[in-house]
């Protein structure tokens, strides 16, 4: 079969590459580090995690949840491969970056059909290819790419947490709980702030020095991942009701909840590290030092890794991609990121549907184009909609489903019916196209649907 041309080995277009190799399509796999590399990636890695290692909430009445379900119902790879490497994460998947990339990485090499090409992409490919370079593609890459699809070129700004080594931690202040748990237990360690330490704190945030130091507006920054300091500028409690809410938590020191808490989540199944739990910063490394310390708990904090913030590109997709993410006239999609459509997750189910219409392309198929009440089918919709002006980046949410006949009690309900309906019509569309999909579990929608009605 013709060999396909796959730019990038992050999450898109790691999946990508082992969807089309399943299928008995040969791949070109075309990385450029450790040749070249960007603001945000450490490693040569295939799949590296560069923000957090979280892959969002599990539990079958969410969005992120109900994402998984379609994703293993068409065989994904990748989510497979991140459940093996988890970590404690409450209800949310959040897995040993380390372990994940190099799982994914030998997952890529130990497949015969796919051959690794280690050099910067600056052009085109010729023939079939998916480009899944990633918002940090390439500066060549990029203005190539955009000269071929017209339209506005796009860019948003997002952020890394920082990491810090768990035997720098101060175990006499900061306690283990996950919110609502019981004392003593959960997934998270939790720093507690009494007012006037939030106060203290809170002040040395925003006036602290930033690596970009103009100010940012809203459309500037993806919402998942606004730097800490962008979200304390809002108000002096705008943190409080965010990512530092004590809700739910006890401070065994005082039996009582505290003013505010900062949550720590293990970067490695050894729980040798944990990221700070929504602190994706623009501060600069001295600047980190200095105000994150100032964390009960962190007095001491060691950092394995800083925070970073870049700026990422993307296509004004509704109006230069059809609805497979291929560029019109072409044999060459988009995947990830790039395509605006953000999240790992997210970048993961793009990777698949690209592979899975290349490969519709190469027999003679149609193309599949997934239900519009479907999670990333509705994603896909809002992204290649022409009415969605102006395109701003998009992760899977119920706010972009259409609406249901009637009404419901409340939110949960209302949840629950979305994620229902998407099961029966993307299993029913699937099973049409059993053609495309060596590997597909319909059962999967089933089983998530009475998980949830036991729930």
């Amino acid at each position: 079969m013709e060999r396909v041309t796959v730019i990038g080995g992050g999450l898109a277009g790691s999946e990508c590459a082992l969807q089309l190799a399943a299928r008995k399509v040969p791949v070109m796999l075309v990385e450029q580090r450790p040749v070249a590399t960007s603001p945000a990636h450490h490693t040569d890695r295939f799949a590296e995690l560069v923000c957090s290692n979280s892959l969002k909430a599990t539990r079958p009445d969410s969005a992120a949840g109900l994402l998984k379900q379609e994703l293993d119902a068409m065989g994904c790879r990748l989510l497979e491969i991140a459940r093996s490497c988890a970590v404690p994460a409450g209800g949310a998947l959040a897995v040993d970056r380390d372990r994940f990339s190099q799982a994914v990485t030998e997952a890529i090499e130990r497949e015969p059909l796919i051959e690794v090409v280690r050099r910067e992409a600056v052009s085109l490919p010729e023939g079939r290819a998916v480009i899944a370079a990633g918002p940090l593609c390439s500066e060549r890459l990029f203005q190539a790419l955009a000269e071929r699809v017209g339209g506005d070129h796009l860019s948003f700004f997002d952020a890394a947490a920082p990491i810090v080594e768990a035997e720098s931690l101060d175990r006499s202040v900061i306690f283990e709980q996950s919110r609502y748990g019981e004392e003593g237990t959960g997934d998270y360690l939790n720093c507690p702030m009494d007012k006037a330490e939030y106060e203290v704190f809170y002040e040395a945030l925003v006036g602290a020095q930033r690596v970009i130091s103009r100010d940012f507006e809203q459309r500037d920054l993806f919402q998942a991942c606004q730097p800490v300091e962008e979200i304390a500028r809002k108000g002096v409690d705008a943190l409080r009701f965010g990512a530092l809410k004590p809700v739910g938590l006890v401070d065994p020191r005082t039996g009582r909840r505290p003013w505010a808490a900062v949550q720590l989540r293990a970067e490695n199944a050894d729980r040798t590290a944990y990221n700070l739990v929504g602190f994706q910063t623009n501060l600069t490394w001295g600047e980190q030092a200095r105000v994150f310390r100032l964390i009960p708990g962190l007095a001491d904090a060691t950092f394995s890794r800083y925070g970073v913030m870049h700026r990422n590109s993307f296509v004004d997709a509704p109006r230069v991609l059809d609805r497979t993410f291929a560029i019109p006239g072409t044999q060459i999609r988009l995947a990830g990121q790039i395509t605006g459509t953000e999240g790992y997750v997210e970048a993961i189910a793009s990777g698949l549907y690209a592979a899975v219409n290349t490969y519709a392309g190469l027999t003679g198929e149609e193309p599949l184009t997934l239900p519009r009440t479907s999670a990333f089918g509705s994603l896909v919709s809002y992204a290649t909609n022409p009415e969605t002006n102006p395109y701003q980046p998009m992760h899977v949410n119920f706010g972009i489903l259409p609406p249901l006949d009637g009404k419901r009690r409340n939110k949960r309900d209302r949840y629950a019916a979305y994620a229902a309906r998407a099961r029966a019509d993307l299993g029913a569309e699937l099973t049409t196209r059993a053609s495309l999909f060596p590997a597909l579990h319909v059962e999967a929608l089933e089983t998530a649907a009475a998980e949830a009605a036991v729930e």
